[in-house]
């Protein structure tokens, strides 16, 4: 009998059976809303113009080669990414305090962060916000975490931010644990809390003394301004806090598949440096050796040149207005049919995602009835919409919502 013989098949990763179920669907009016990826208004993948002058640039130059990088990455695109987040007078990078090492997009900078707390530092709790980005759990649990709680968060009733929940549930979590905070548009219910909240859950973590581990996914992405959504980590930053912070460059360059991001370490002194990264290199070392290079060249090339950066910035609030509208649309819409409930969350929330608050009822027939695929969670990606479905959209989520 084969030794695999009694290995259980694994459940379905649901974004991806939702994609796949959406591709086979032969119904012409399908809409996938599940995806977290940038579509244009006629549903196609956009692939940024910054980019495309990008690569045809490092083609032509001469200097392309396929040899090994450092094993913690090129020095150019960490340097670049971690200014991008922490801001060119950064106190911490200037010191030498804050590096960034190159990770395999913003999922392999969490599991590398995740790696070290748990097996160099020693850390057995962590904290991920209910609703949170289903991989967050896999990730620190696969890296030998050994407990994961959750802090409330999405408020149903409210349609918003359970923030007194929150604050005690953090206020509750015992001393060291790690904390893991959405940097911006929260994945994935679109609330961010505001920057004074942001200053209350600093208060929070640093009585409490824990460990604040930032996910920034979608950072320009979001406001379509790079300096906004970077507001709470600088904030912590500005306090005294030793921190993580997982970069992704993903949705903001559309580099999807070419699994470039960054991990930003920042500590109280530079002393600490050198150690923290010979450890972090032995990780990376036994985990895939080094990182992948093409996507690094264009995230270098385009954030260390002046003129490219400027295109890139006028790209990424293209991105954040099309969503922007979007949402406008979607709830206009749905004003319009008098739709029962509320729905002004949609127009309040950020980013690529909206929590709509539609139940699993709902979300079932709008697959099997309409062909508009979301998670269960009745998680859309504003991204799936535009001018030509929104319309149909709202007819159907107005159909599902009137039929209980």
């Amino acid at each position: 009998m084969s030794i695999f013989a009694n290995v259980e098949v694994g459940p379905p990763v649901e974004v991806f059976a939702l994609n796949k179920a959406c591709n086979e669907d032969p119904n012409p009016s399908k809409v996938n809303l599940g995806v977290g990826a940038y579509r244009t208004n006629e549903g196609k993948p956009w692939i940024l113009p910054v980019v495309k002058k990008a690569e045809a640039a490092i083609v032509a130059d001469g200097s392309l080669n396929h040899e090994y990088l450092p094993v913690l990455g090129m020095e150019s695109v960490t340097n670049a990414a971690s200014t991008l987040l922490l801001g060119d007078d950064s106190e911490a990078l200037q010191s030498k305090r804050a590096f960034g090492v190159q990770c395999l997009s913003g999922t392999g900078a969490l599991r590398i962060g995740a790696e070290f707390l748990a097996r160099i530092l020693n850390r057995t709790t962590f904290y991920y916000s209910e609703p949170t980005w289903e991989n967050h759990h896999k990730l620190f649990m696969y890296a030998g975490f050994s407990e994961a709680r959750t802090y409330r968060y999405w408020h149903q009733e409210k349609r918003g931010i359970d923030f007194e929940g929150m604050l005690e549930d953090l206020g509750n979590a015992p001393e060291g644990a790690v904390i893991i905070l959405h940097a911006c548009a929260h994945n994935p219910t679109g609330n961010d809390p505001t920057e004074a909240q942001w200053k209350q859950i600093a208060d929070t973590c640093e009585r409490r003394k824990l460990f604040p581990f930032f996910d920034s996914a979608y950072q320009g992405f979001a406001s379509g301004d790079p300096n906004k959504d970077a507001f709470a980590v600088r904030y912590f930053v500005s306090r005294g806090f030793e921190m993580f912070c997982s970069q992704s460059f993903a949705k903001n360059f559309g580099l999807y598949n070419e699994r470039i991001g960054n991990l930003t370490v920042v500590q109280k002194d530079a002393n600490t440096s050198a150690a923290v990264a010979s450890q972090i290199t032995l990780l990376v070392r036994g985990m895939y050796s080094n990182p992948p290079a093409f996507g690094s060249r264009i995230v270098s090339r385009v954030l260390n040149d002046k003129e490219l950066r400027a295109e890139w910035m006028e790209c990424i609030k293209t991105m954040s207005s099309r969503i922007i509208k979007m949402r406008k649309a979607l709830y206009d819409e749905l004003m319009a049919l008098k739709t029962p409930g509320t729905w002004e969350h949609i127009t309040q929330q950020i980013g690529m995602f909206s929590y709509t608050g539609l139940n699993e009822k709902q979300v079932q027939i709008l697959i099997k009835e309409f062909s508009i695929y979301l998670l269960k969670t009745g998680r859309i990606s504003m991204c799936g919409l535009n001018e030509n479905n929104v319309s149909y959209v709202a007819r159907s989520i107005h159909a599902a919502v009137t039929r209980e």
